[in-house]
């Protein structure tokens, strides 16, 4: 507790970190204001079934994204979820558009560009996502007390603006608090649930047909190993060995040493489970809008319907493995890689530098992946787990998925950048053992 409370006291006295939390933490509460503010034209009143709605389903984790803007029919409703999609879209563009990935080499004036563009698909893809929320909510039965021509065109307006808005909020946080502004909008929209999702958990288990306090308690107990287990595979790599040769005066070579190349078990992040939850959603859809009827409806229903069910459980694992590797072959170019060791004059010993180095990480890529993806898979589905086990669905999100993930990331990260300012402060670090480690990003 003393080296706590000193670590705070030296946190606060680093006069640019603290304007930095300052700030960081007053775009956060701006934005968690705005996730109440009600649309105009609706009774607040009336938005009991649009909760009701958003208590499961993919609704409910759109919902648990927002921080509760979505059920309470906010101007922030939609949030920074289209950003999150556009995002997805430039990256996997990368992949085939030649003009992406000439600006993804470009460095800093290729990011830039990217971003401008990552901007404008953002404002198309709310413009178009907009008219499905306000249809949504007028089948949930909320009370509108305007013209219905002028309430769709105020709406549309507001949820996109809504949108630029906590975008703009992402990038001011970036640029003038600490941390990924956009990751810290969606883990506080995440965490906001957290409280209630706590109380809902006690009252039901300290009730007649609950567990009582041993079973909450080992709740508690058994939430706090898997936010370990979460950190362990997040931080987890896999070091490559490499030497490095310098050419000096007289064309000798001066060996520097070995150095390593690190590689990430779980290099996709949270990716592979939005990547696999999005398409488990998809039959259910299909089923509501088109009215199919029969074997194949009643099957889509019974397989996908059922999150606590073993086939759901069993097809979300097998997609997130799938994605797992697609995602990482997105992220890491070993033939990249390999290149710039040669250019560099590096190289791993024992293997040619050029395609015989490319190969040989991609091969250890492979087999790292895949108790990677599998660790993945097995905290995507502690979730229905804990559901199996009598927790609420709210208090047992917080056991895996996607919103473990995200929280462990994001902390991870903003705790590495107050590291970074303490240290370079000549301050000790948040760690007895080391210093921390984190992800680029939390996606």
């Amino acid at each position: 507790m003393k080296r706590f409370i000193q670590t705070l006291q030296n946190i606060w006295r680093i006069a640019e970190l603290r304007e930095k939390i300052l700030m960081t933490a007053g775009l956060l509460l701006v934005y968690r204001l705005g996730s109440n503010v009600v649309l105009p034209g609706i009774d607040p009143e009336s938005l009991g079934q649009l909760k009701n709605q958003s208590s499961e389903g993919l609704v409910g984790l759109i919902n648990a994204f927002s921080g509760g803007a979505f059920a309470n029919a906010s101007v922030l409703a939609l949030g920074i979820m289209p950003y999150i999609s556009a995002s997805i879209v430039i990256q996997l563009a990368g992949l085939a558009v030649p003009s992406i990935q000439k600006m993804q080499k470009e460095g800093e004036s290729g990011r830039r560009k990217l971003n401008q563009i990552t901007r404008y698909l953002t404002i198309l893809i709310v413009a178009a996502q907009a008219p499905g929320y306000i249809t949504n909510l007028l089948m949930q039965g909320v009370t509108v007390t305007m013209p219905m021509p002028t309430f769709w065109f105020a709406s549309w307006t507001v949820i996109i603006a809504g949108t630029i808005f906590a975008m703009w909020l992402g990038e001011r946080i970036t640029e003038k608090g600490i941390g990924n502004g956009i990751s810290l909008l969606i883990m506080i929209g995440i965490v906001a649930t957290l409280p209630q999702a706590f109380f809902q958990e006690l009252v039901t288990q300290l009730s007649p047909a609950g567990g009582g306090w041993i079973k909450f308690l080992l709740e508690l107990v058994a939430i706090y190993l898997v936010f370990l287990f979460a950190i362990a595979i997040t931080q987890a790599v896999r070091q490559i060995p490499l030497e490095y040769a310098k050419r000096v005066a007289g064309g000798s070579s001066k060996s520097l040493g070995r150095s390593y190349l690190p590689i990430r078990v779980n290099a996709s992040g949270v990716m592979p489970i939005i990547f696999a939850q999005a398409l488990m959603f998809i039959p259910l859809t299909v089923v509501q809008y088109t009215g199919l009827e029969g074997a194949s409806a009643t099957w889509m229903v019974d397989v996908f319907g059922d999150i606590q069910g073993f086939w759901y459980n069993f097809v979300f694992a097998m997609l997130i493995l799938v994605f797992t590797y697609f995602y990482t072959a997105i992220q890491i170019n070993t033939t990249q890689i390999a290149d710039d060791l040669k250019r560099n004059g590096g190289f791993v010993p024992g293997i040619k530098p050029g395609e015989a180095t490319g190969s040989y990480i991609d091969d250890v890529l492979a087999k790292i992946t895949l108790p990677g993806a599998i660790l993945l898979a097995v905290i995507a589905i502690m979730p229905s787990i804990a559901m199996t086990a009598g927790m609420n669905m709210q208090w047992a999100q917080f056991y895996g998925g996607t919103s473990l993930l995200i929280i462990v990331g994001v902390v991870l990260d903003t705790l590495m950048q107050v590291e970074s300012y303490l240290l370079n402060s000549h301050y000790d670090g948040l760690m007895d053992g080391g210093r921390l480690s984190g992800r680029n990003n939390a996606f």
